[in-house]
């Protein structure tokens, strides 16, 4: 509710005032028009229009008017001792209404208290509501409004209905009297004392806060029940509003209280411990803060922020919770690589002999790191290019991480990538979150302790966008010699360089790496290692190591040649080398028990105790069993932890033509098949097959491992040599493998990862691999020792991959085609 009264034309107060006593008329000096004038006749009222104010009954305003309309019709009232019609005109903007179509169609009698004029000219009225009144009509003639209308007596009716309602409108009037801040004690016991319910509707409604249209339908409605119930909806809404503003300026006031408080009592604090000298281990602190930053080497904008963010500590209570961010904050800053690395000379020859001490093998990926260290050995300020390890699980990627450190003679530091999926895992957070740290690459150097530190960012591969942004548009920048002198984490809010840090990432699939960084980086690329060079590496490596693990000593178990040999063939099947140093482990394990128990002193494995230690063998040569039969072709597949052998297998049934494809294949090897069958087709006469067998038969094309999906266009040849084998009936030799992709002219394209699949074909047994020609750039990538073992066959057309592939061809079995041209024969 509002104790406040309302305007009708303007808001300026009254500065001088003039009296009409009771019977009394205003001084001649006061009145506007002459006494000459006639006053308008008894049965009409003189109308004053307000605007933005609405009189009720036994309500007291004051109003200001300043039309000359309204001046004179308020002079004329006070001159005859006339009461007034006050009526809330319904276009506050319309300056002068005439007519009855331009007021509110009921307003209120009024008496004139006081008429009051200003030093400025203004006019004001004090007004008291007398009783309701419907205008009928206006009248014409006068320089003022002057209507004729109708009285509408207050309802005397008290059903229950009404005074339950008034008893509630009450209540809530008195509440919000209560809400109300300075709320004069005699309004409240006035609304105490009123009996009747329609002079408590009409004066709530009257001093609530709302827009002036709402109070005019409450004058408006003449019956008790529906005006007390809108005049509690509109004091309910009231009360929410006060209830609720009452509360924030509590929560406010409480809250404010409670932080000035505490800042009173912690200049307090410090000044009692600055009394008893208790404060010097906090200046002794501060001063050992300044100590280390003058000493840490900082770049000058660096240190003006470490020395900037000190003033703040010094000023600062040490038990507030500020101080602790800030001193971690200094600590970052502090313990930080910031000075120059001293460069460290790089010995070829030493980096050499450690790269073969620690690896077997790998002689162009060796070749490859001495160039990069040769070159970081002449143009030690130059920008380095970023490495980038890809290659199936287990062919030491990461060891070869740590051997290029040890070669350097620096700190080797791992960042782990894998999972990672947010942006601040890089960057790190801003210092406004709770918990706030540097990213990974900023811990990492402070870990190492070296502006100049080997990191290895491990399976980069792995990272993915998620809701908190993309870690791999982060890696952008530090992985660009061009921006990484100033890099930015958003924890230190200060650049950092990391030019001098050697980065090298590794990844098991380069295609999951978004162009833009993998375009930053040089990719050498790992393929898997052959038979021999797994037992090479189990021989020098995986023993000893697993020897260590086991709490062995050499004296004690040993492993021969042999019994690797049948662990490698027959239990493991891998690129690299994990299995391997599992299966060791395994048959190791058992060593160490026979020990431990006392029942031998020391234990030597040979092939023959392979197979009862480890089991039953997990993985045999399969080739010459399933390609016996016509319709069987073997493949050479590329998966992402190396090459493996992929069997097309091929048969018809009487039909109508339909090709089945079945083993999960996906989209490009579906049209693999199609393409090859279309091929065969088109070759059907050179081929000597007949034309009608492809309308009389259906073909079914399956790949085994059907749980294993399957897809590119690298079996297109396995896929025609598996069809023609199928209607010449000639059976594919068991000793060869292919692969390469065709095109409708028969031509065979070249493919990617020759030197996977045929190390994994040699792996298998095959001693025949037929390539497409145009992969003849591949060759020196095979491993020697591979090359020895394997014939190879370069494809043009698939002619050449019919005449190498197929067994020699014979005369068609005449019973047997008889028996299926009978079978389709109703």
């Amino acid at each position: 509710m509002s104790t406040g009264g309302s305007m009708a034309d303007s808001a300026t107060p009254a500065t001088a005032e003039v009296r009409a006593p009771d019977g009394a008329r205003p001084a001649p000096e006061q009145r506007g028009p002459s006494d000459k004038n006639p006053g308008p006749p008894s049965d009409a009222f003189i109308v004053v229009p307000v605007r933005g104010a609405v009189l009720f009954p036994e309500i007291v305003v004051p109003l200001t008017i300043g039309r000359p309309m309204s001046v004179a019709a308020a002079q004329q009232a006070v001159r005859e001792q006339r009461q007034v019609v006050v009526v809330l005109q319904k276009d506050a903007e319309q300056e002068a209404p005439r007519t009855a179509a331009d007021l509110s169609t009921i307003g209120v009698v009024a008496n004139i208290l006081r008429y009051v004029t200003g030093p400025g000219g203004e006019h004001h009225l004090i007004c008291q509501g007398v009783q309701r009144f419907h205008i009928t009509e206006v009248l014409d003639g006068w320089p003022y409004l002057v209507a004729r209308g109708l009285h509408l007596p207050e309802p005397t009716d008290i059903t229950p209905q009404v005074e339950a309602r008034f008893l509630n409108l009450k209540q809530q009037s008195l509440e919000i009297l209560d809400l109300l801040p300075q709320t004069p004690p005699e309004l409240r016991a006035t609304v105490e004392q009123i009996s009747a319910p329609g002079v408590l509707a009409d004066m709530a409604a009257a001093y609530t806060d709302v827009p002036p249209a709402e109070k005019q339908e409450v004058l408006e409605t003449l019956d008790l029940v529906p005006r007390l119930d809108k005049v509690s909806r509109m004091l309910g809404h009231r009360l929410e509003v006060l209830r609720l503003s009452r509360d924030i300026a509590g929560q406010t006031q409480a809250s404010l209280s409670k932080r000035q408080r505490e800042a009173l009592l912690r200049e307090q604090l410090a000044t009692i411990q600055h009394e008893l000298g208790e404060d010097e281990g906090n200046t002794a602190e501060i001063a050992e803060l300044e100590a280390a930053v003058a000493k840490a080497g900082m770049p000058e904008e660096v240190e003006a922020q470490a020395r900037k963010e000190l003033k703040r500590l010094r000023r600062m209570p040490d038990a507030s919770a500020e101080y602790g961010m800030i001193r971690t904050y200094l600590d970052w800053l502090i313990e930080l690589p910031w000075k120059t690395p001293e460069p460290k000379a790089i010995d070829i020859a030493e980096a050499r002999a450690i790269l073969d001490a620690d690896h077997y093998g790998l002689e162009k990926i060796k070749t490859r790191i001495l160039e990069f260290l040769a070159v970081r050995k002449l143009a030690p300020e130059g920008k380095a290019p970023i490495l980038c390890f890809a290659g199936p699980p287990g062919v030491g990627k990461t060891s070869l991480g740590q051997s290029i450190a040890k070669a350097m003679g620096r700190k080797f530091v791992r960042v782990s990538l894998g999972g990672v999926h947010d942006e601040a895992e890089i960057r790190g957070h801003r210092r406004t979150y709770v918990g706030a740290l540097p990213g990974n690459i900023i811990q990492s150097i402070r870990k190492a302790g070296a502006r100049d530190c080997v990191m290895m960012l491990d399976e980069i591969d792995k990272m993915g966008a998620g809701v908190q942004g993309d870690p791999n548009a982060a890696m952008l920048e530090v992985l660009d010699p061009e921006q990484n002198g100033t890099f930015r984490d958003n924890y230190l809010a200060v650049p950092f360089d990391l030019s001098r840090v050697v980065f090298i990432a590794t990844a098991n699939m380069l295609e999951n790496v978004p162009g833009p960084l993998r375009d930053r980086m040089e990719v050498i690329s790992l393929a898997g290692y052959t038979a021999g060079e797994k037992l090479q590496i189990a021989r020098r490596y995986l023993v000893r190591r697993q020897l260590e693990a086991n709490g062995l000593k050499p004296e004690q178990a040993s492993i021969d040649d042999a019994a690797l040999t049948r662990i490698i063939e027959g239990y493991t099947r891998e690129a690299g080398v994990r299995w391997l140093e599992r299966e060791v482990g395994r048959a190791l394990r058992h060593a160490a028990m026979q020990i431990a128990e006392g029942k031998a002193a020391s234990v030597h494995i040979g092939e023959a105790d392979v197979e009862p230690i480890l089991g039953a063998l997990r993985f045999e040569n399969e080739v010459a069993m399933r390609t016996t039969v016509p319709g069987v072709a073997t493949g050479l597949a590329w998966t992402p932890v190396g090459g493996d052998i992929l069997f097309i297998e091929a048969a018809k049934t009487p039909g109508g033509g339909r090709l089945i494809l079945t083993g999960q294949l996906g989209e490009v090897m579906r049209e693999s098949v199609q393409a090859a069958l279309s091929l065969v087709k088109t070759e059907a006469a050179t081929l000597q097959i007949d034309p009608a067998a492809f309308e009389k038969a259906d073909i079914h094309v399956h790949v085994p491992a059907g749980a294993t999906p399957k897809d590119g266009p690298s079996a297109g040849v396995a896929m025609f040599t598996a069809l023609t084998s199928l209607f010449t009936g000639r059976p594919v030799r068991s000793d060869t493998a292919m692969t390469g992709e065709i095109s409708l002219r028969g031509l065979v394209l070249p493919v990617g990862g020759i030197k996977e699949k045929v190390v994994a074909a040699s792996a298998a047994g095959v001693t025949r691999v037929m390539l497409p020609a145009r992969n003849r750039r591949d060759y020196d990538d095979i491993p020697q020792e591979v090359r020895d073992k394997l014939e190879f066959i370069w494809l043009e057309r698939v002619e050449d991959a019919i005449k190498a592939g197929l067994e020699p061809g014979h005369a068609p079995d005449p019973v047997a085609e008889a028996a299926f041209e009978g079978e389709l024969k109703p």
